[in-house]
C-alpha cells in the first residue's frame, strides 16, 4: 500500500532527526507548516529547551498583508533578529519532513538574510 502525506512525512523527519541536532552554540531551526500558519523556533537539543520561537500568528505578522509566502518571509527574519539579540548566530537547519520549496524555502532565505548562517 502506498504511504499517505503524514506517514511519508514522519519517516523523513525521523530520519532527518537521526542526523540533525540542535546544542546551546548551533541551535536547531524547526519549522512547522500548518495550512493557515508557519512556525519556527531555535531549539537546543541537549538541554530540550526553546531558545527563541516565531509564528505567523504573532502580534507583529498576523495583521500584516500578504500571501502565506510573504508571511512566511516576515517569520524568517522575525526569527533572525530575535537569535541575533539572543547572541546566536549560527544554526542546524530542520526542515521536518517538508519540502524545501515554498514557504519552507521563503522562511529559509529570510532567516539567511536576517543574519543566520546555516
Amino acid at each position: 500500500m502506498a504511504l499517505t502525506k503524514v506517514q511519508r512525512r514522519t519517516r523523513i523527519k525521523s530520519r532527518v532527526r537521526t542526523i540533525v541536532s540542535g546544542t546551546a552554540e548551533r541551535p536547531r531551526l524547526s519549522v512547522f507548516r500548518s495550512n493557515k500558519q508557519i512556525y519556527a523556533q531555535l531549539i537546543d537539543d541537549v538541554q530540550g529547551t526553546t531558545l527563541v520561537a516565531a509564528g505567523s500568528s504573532d502580534k507583529a505578522i498576523a495583521g500584516a498583508e500578504g500571501s502565506k509566502s510573504e508571511k512566511a518571509a516576515m517569520v524568517g527574519k522575525l526569527v533572525a533578529e530575535k537569535a541575533q539579540k539572543a547572541g546566536i548566530t549560527e544554526v542546524v537547519f530542520d526542515r521536518n519532513g517538508y519540502l524545501y520549496h515554498g514557504r519552507v524555502k521563503q522562511l529559509a532565505d529570510a532567516a539567511r538574510e536576517g543574519g543566520l548562517k546555516f
